[in-house]
């Protein structure tokens, strides 16, 4: 069920992690840069990449906690991971989508350096946030390979609810054409389906099989989907669908 109002607890959680890694300013200013973040995640055009989003990576985060170094470090780069987004700009849409993980990044590193947090831990904010950049993290850093974990845990949902993923996902970006889409789609799956693995902490690792039969689900279908436009395309007399542009790519997961 989508998220459309922000859960109670949400804004608290924020005022917690932020606390946590070393916030100094009063708890209203902390709240403040909370709703701003909250009313970001909740703008018009997230169909997926939504407040529902949101909380599921924060719960994900969660699952995996105990293997975190700086939990609330995490956290909070979840908050801010997808805050700068704009499915509609193709300019935008050409980094993983319409998610702008560097712009993200510097946000949350100018919003906890005015909230007091340390410099070092709002650095590593920045750091995980631009983690998220290329999905690939140093297995050896645990903090970075949750929160990507966290990120990537949309793909090993059960079947009917990754259906509702991906109607979503193609909803955000229904300003593409369906043959470019449907390209751009498969060479990510493909590029994940090859990774040795998708999940790269330890208590992740159990997602890794539900999330490749979801993937290569998905592939089957796609490919067959695409045959077919394809087919219809020559049959017509006329050329064959052009590819996707190289730089254009949905998102690689859930975020």
């Amino acid at each position: 069920m989508e998220v459309r109002e922000a859960p109670q607890w949400l804004l608290a959680a924020f005022v917690r992690s932020a606390v946590g890694a070393g916030a100094t300013a009063e708890r209203n200013d902390i709240k403040a840069v909370g709703e701003k973040l909250i009313d970001k995640w909740s703008s018009p055009g997230r169909r997926f990449h939504n407040l529902r989003h949101l909380v599921d990576v924060l719960a994900r985060v969660d699952e995996l906690a105990e293997e975190t170094h700086e939990p609330d470090l995490v956290r909070l780069a979840a908050w801010y991971h997808g805050a700068i987004f704009d499915a509609a700009d193709i300019a935008a849409y050409a980094n993983r989508g319409g998610e702008d993980e560097v712009a993200s990044a510097l946000l949350a590193r100018t919003d906890l350096l005015a909230l007091g947090v340390p410099e070092a831990r709002a650095a590593r904010v920045h750091a995980l946030v631009n983690a998220l950049v290329r999905h690939t993290p140093n297995p050896t850093d645990f903090d970075c390979a949750v929160l990507c974990d966290a990120d990537l845990a949309m793909l090993a949902v059960d079947p009917q609810r990754y259906k509702v993923y991906l109607h979503d996902i193609r909803a955000e970006y229904e300003h593409l054409p369906v043959e470019h889409y449907l390209r751009a789609r498969l060479r990510i799956l493909r590029k994940l389906i090859g990774r040795p693995s998708l999940f790269m902490s330890p208590l992740g690792a159990a997602w890794e099989e539900p999330a490749r039969q979801n993937l290569s689900a998905e592939l089957q279908r796609l490919e067959k989907e695409l045959s077919a436009i394809e087919a219809v395309s020559v049959n017509a007399g006329g050329p064959a669908a052009e590819s996707a542009p190289s730089h254009v790519e949905p998102p690689t997961a859930a975020g």
